[in-house]
């Protein structure tokens, strides 16, 4: 029998399969207030097959944005907005949808992917970027303003009121970001956290305040499926480890979360790394074995026997799908096929299931 569609639990959400769509920013917000672009693309996604789909980066606050066009939940208009798409959606689909919840940090202020993804300057309407130290992310990059104990108060409350207003707005689960290069895992990473308080230098220090935030969060909602992403290497030796992840995930169990998605790199900019199939899925077996929450893996996974596999050998318990359906948006129905199973469809795409197509 196989594993990969069956169903299993995260955190209080029992989900049909083990395949999860990954955040995937879009870049097409406007004010941070969702688009059309993003009902066609959350309606394309909840009929994928997954069974959860979680909404990309969200900025809690206004200078948490990666770029001017990424989605907020820092004020009510975007919660109302979110919340009426989600209600379409969900007329359609009983998939999860939950969504991500970020501070860019040093890597805010930036151009979309399309437009180069260089750093802003004022006349484009760039912003002043924050971390924990004056290092910028790339040489091209400006320097960032170390956060002092006031700003790192307000940016908690702002990931509190934001995952308040995600519950308001009708989400299944909230994730945290704690990866990528962005202001939680700048905390955590050496490459870009030299502080000399309580909030730097070992890793219980740099663990501080993305551990404080994550237990506000959990606290402002505590009934609501919770989860943080974070890496499980920066691919430099100087930089986060997976000894580190290791330990960071074992912190987070303890402060309630629900599970924990394992991602690598983007700590600074340029950095090189192996990316061949599957090729993080390690370091999610690695973390997976010292906790006992779901753990989501994730890195070039767009071949149905290799997810199974992954899932057989308990390497992980969820697979999380980013440019594997973004390039075949029904990338699980046709896994499912290849593994000889039958996936519901909506009705409307009837004629394109079994006994239908493909014609032989």
């Amino acid at each position: 029998m196989n594993q990969l569609f069956t169903s299993h639990a995260l955190g209080k959400l029992s989900l049909k399969n083990r395949l999860v769509v990954a955040p995937m920013c879009q870049y097409s917000a406007r004010s941070g207030v969702v688009q059309p672009w993003h009902e066609q693309h959350l309606g394309h996604l909840a009929c994928s097959g997954a069974a959860a789909v979680t909404i990309e980066a969200t900025a809690v606050a206004e200078e948490g944005r990666v770029t001017h066009g990424c989605l907020g939940l820092w004020n009510d208009e975007q919660m109302s907005a979110l919340g009426q798409l989600i209600g379409r959606v969900r007329d359609y689909s009983d998939v999860a949808i939950g969504i991500q919840l970020n501070h860019a940090g040093r890597k805010g202020s930036a151009l979309p992917p399309w437009e180069g993804g260089k750093p802003m300057d004022q006349g484009q309407g760039g912003w002043e970027t924050l971390a924990p130290s004056a290092l910028p992310w790339g040489a091209a990059w400006p320097t960032p303003m170390p956060l002092d104990a006031d700003a790192l108060t307000r940016i908690t409350e702002a990931f509190t009121v934001a995952a308040v207003r995600a519950a308001k707005a009708g989400l299944d689960y909230i994730e945290i970001h704690s990866a990528h290069g962005y202001l939680l895992h700048s905390f955590l990473s050496p490459i870009s956290n030299r502080r000399d308080d309580a909030y730097g230098g070992s890793l219980e220090n740099r663990m501080h305040f993305p551990l404080a935030v994550v237990d506000a969060v959990r606290k402002a909602v505590p009934d609501l499926t919770l989860g943080v992403r974070i890496n499980g290497s920066d691919w430099l030796d100087e930089g986060w480890s997976l000894e580190d992840a290791i330990v960071y995930a074992g912190r987070l169990e303890q402060a309630g979360v629900d599970y924990i998605s394992v991602s690598s790199g983007g700590a600074c900019q340029g950095v090189r790394y192996d990316n061949k199939p599957a090729y993080q899925v390690h370091m999610a077996s690695s973390v997976r074995r010292h906790v006992s929450c779901p753990v989501i893996c994730a890195g070039l996974i767009a071949d149905a026997e290799l997810a199974e596999s992954i899932i057989v050998q308990q390497q992980a318990d969820f697979i999380a799908l980013a440019r594997t359906v973004l390039d075949d948006p029904r990338w699980p129905v046709h896994a499912a096929r290849q593994l000889q199973v039958d996936l519901q469809m909506p009705k409307q795409y009837m004629l394109a299931g079994p006994g239908y197509w493909p014609l032989l």
